[in-house]
């Protein structure tokens, strides 16, 4: 019986030592059976694997914002906003750029597009030109596969060869594929330019930023580079291209979707931009709104409609048609 009494009592002293212990030692009780591993790990290791893979400054903070999750984060250069952006799962997930990318002063940005004979062209198109109203375009226009008559508004006036035609409202040739030779190869070259030049600038890879400002790049001020959205653009109410003092610095815009440019909105060149240095790259449809002053070469795959009044200083070339209206489009060389 005495020997009974004293394993008790030794067995309760042991379960209170114990318990003390438990609650005392947060590793001990981390390991033991019901404890809870996964937020161990994201509270113990978090700190160093997201400070360290989430960029230079992750420290202490990169710890604490990844004690929820208990991932790892690479996705911004800060441990704390890498353990902030990490999931229960264990996945990184990337957010749209909200501040432009770091560019060096003075930087040419990628490559130049090269359109070819296409850049012999103000507007472009396979399916066919249109315009209403008191149109003014300084650059030839051109439509293959279609015929002349899918030019539309212009009063075409056929030259006495045949090749091309002239209009009041052009400053320069209209040709079309129906035209006396040699303006049916030309025109196939060119349409094939156009869409190489397409290719190509759609088929740029190591972009500067990715979904910069979510698609939005109204009031925003951008530097040369390569920049790709999977989203529409919208360019409400300006955007202002800087390069920053070199002439020759190139700006490749890849959008997945539609370009919008809002009524009024104004494409400004800065720091010794060149319209013709810069390529809009439009999967979906490019829209000028009215009034809006636009700069740069659209290569779209679809429809560019041009709005009352708008002005383009670069090219319209366009897989399918371009319709104006009352506006004023001059080649940029």
């Amino acid at each position: 019986m005495k020997k009974l009494l004293l394993f008790g009592i030794i067995g309760a002293s042991l379960l209170v030592v114990a318990t003390i212990i438990y609650f005392s030692v947060p590793a001990i009780r981390n390991v033991l059976p019901g404890s809870n591993l996964s937020t161990t790990l994201g509270t113990t290791l978090s700190g160093t694997s997201s400070g360290t893979n989430g960029g230079t400054s992750g420290t202490t903070s990169g710890g604490t914002s990844g004690t929820s999750s208990g991932t790892t984060s690479g996705t911004t250069p800060s441990g704390n906003s890498g353990g902030t952006s990490s999931t229960s799962s264990g996945t990184t997930q990337s957010t749209p750029s909200s501040t432009p990318p770091v560019v060096p002063v003075g930087s040419a940005g990628p490559a130049i597009v090269n359109l070819g004979t296409a850049s012999n062209f103000a507007i472009l198109s396979k399916t066919g030109i249109s315009t209403t109203g008191t149109t003014s375009i300084v650059g030839n226009i051109g439509v293959s596969p279609a015929a002349a008559s899918y030019i539309t508004g212009f009063n075409l006036i056929a030259d006495s060869s045949n090749t091309y035609s002239t209009s009041s409202l052009v400053t320069g040739k209209i040709y079309a594929a129906d035209y006396s030779v040699p303006t049916p190869t030309t025109m196939t070259t060119a349409i094939g330019d156009m869409g190489t030049a397409y290719a190509d600038a759609a088929g740029r890879t190591n972009p500067t930023a990715t979904e910069l400002y979510a698609g939005d790049l109204s009031g925003k001020t951008i530097a040369p580079g390569l920049y790709e959205w999977g989203t529409q653009v919208l360019i409400n109410n300006g955007v202002t291209l800087d390069c920053q003092g070199n002439s020759n610095a190139v700006f490749i815009f890849q959008i997945a979707q539609n370009l919008n440019v809002g009524n009024g909105a104004i494409v400004t060149l800065t720091g010794g931009c060149q319209a013709k240095n810069i390529f809009w790259q439009v999967a979906g449809q490019a829209t000028l709104g009215t009034t809006s002053n636009f700069k740069g070469n659209i290569l779209s795959q679809t429809l560019i409609e041009m709005n009352t009044g708008a002005i383009l200083n670069g090219r319209a070339l366009a897989q399918t048609a371009v319709t104006l209206q009352s506006n004023a489009v001059t080649i940029s060389n």
